[in-house]
């Protein structure tokens, strides 16, 4: 068998950043190009609370937002900001607040618990902040309880991920092992995307042999990735829930010396798993349009804003992406 070429410089400089602990600080991840907090009179400003800022998938959501507000610079001004990991839940919480602080007009989330930051959202919507979720959604049971409705701008996760579950099938037989690296276990993209792949794995009678959560970081898939190939050193493939546990899991792949012989998947789209597949190191990914993902939030926020929406939810694309 043909040893695939190796990882590309960007996914490398990634699992290898991640591994080695760069940027693990406790400093909160800053964005570029944030708008001050002193308002442009005649201007609403709008705040736009992502994820992890070290996740390359929200730094492009931030880019592609960043250059929206620049092309509508009469209309809004931008506020951006995230958390330093995903599991930065409690600083999240504080964000929202200190946007309720500043009077923004408009708070576009991508929420990094689909329950804990639902009393955050409520609190805005009782300032008269118009609250748009994106990307994860917020918790259906939670906000019945809290008396409110959040619309949600994003993507059919669950979709999503048996588009990708179903392409790996494709590479295997019937009855073959498979294992997935799972999300946020609290995060309703998660557990979306985790249904996916059960739905691909049953549909092709695929069989599952270990599913464990890496919490979406790169270091922690490459430790669970990595046990589940020395427990289970009959599995076929990894399915993982987003492209940071991707590159993990490829570096337990390679580590383990079975480089060619495990498939992997993920989810998200980013640049360096798209080289990765293309070179083959990884399968396939699932691009949810990162750069226009917040773009959608942000025009539904205004469209409330100027009182031309209804509030009510929207499903964004997701497209496969496979090798060239």
């Amino acid at each position: 068998m043909t040893t695939p070429p190796p990882i590309r410089s960007l996914a490398a400089t990634l699992i290898l950043a991640a591994l080695a602990g760069c940027g693990g600080g406790s400093e909160e991840a800053a964005a570029p190009g944030a708008a001050p907090s002193t308002p442009t009179p005649g201007k609403p400003r709008v705040a736009l609370i992502m994820k992890s800022l070290a996740n390359e998938f929200f730094a492009v959501m931030a880019q592609g937002a960043e250059a929206f507000q620049k092309e509508h610079a009469d209309r809004f001004d931008l506020i951006v900001n995230g958390i330093k990991d995903e599991r930065d839940i409690n600083r999240q919480v504080s964000l929202v607040d200190e946007m309720i602080g500043q009077k923004v007009a408009a708070i576009v989330i991508a929420p990094a618990d689909s329950k804990a930051l639902v009393s955050a959202c409520r609190r805005a919507q009782e300032a008269g902040i118009v609250v748009v979720n994106i990307d994860n959604k917020l918790d259906d049971a939670v906000l019945a309880e809290q008396g409110i409705t959040i619309p949600f701008v994003g993507p059919d996760n669950r979709a999503g991920a048996k588009l990708a579950g179903d392409y790996l099938a494709g590479k295997l037989q019937p009855g073959d092992p498979v294992a997935i690296v799972e999300g946020l276990k609290t995060a309703f993209n998660g557990q979306q995307r985790l249904l996916g792949f059960q739905d691909a794995a049953q549909a092709a009678n695929l069989k599952i042999v270990d599913s464990q959560s890496a919490q979406w970081e790169i270091a922690q898939a490459n430790r669970v990735a990595s046990a589940m190939l020395s427990e289970h050193p009959e599995i076929k493939a990894l399915m993982c829930c987003n492209d940071s546990m991707a590159l993990g899991a490829l570096a337990a792949v390679k580590a383990a010396g079975r480089s060619g012989q495990v498939q992997i998947i993920g989810y998200d789209g980013i640049s360096a798993v798209r080289e990765a597949v293309d070179d083959g190191s990884i399968l396939a990914t699932v691009d949810q349009h990162a750069d226009q993902l917040a773009v959608f939030g942000l025009e539904y926020a205004l469209g409330l804003i100027d009182k031309n929406e209804t509030p009510a939810d929207r499903v964004t694309p997701v497209d496969l992406v496979t090798k060239k």
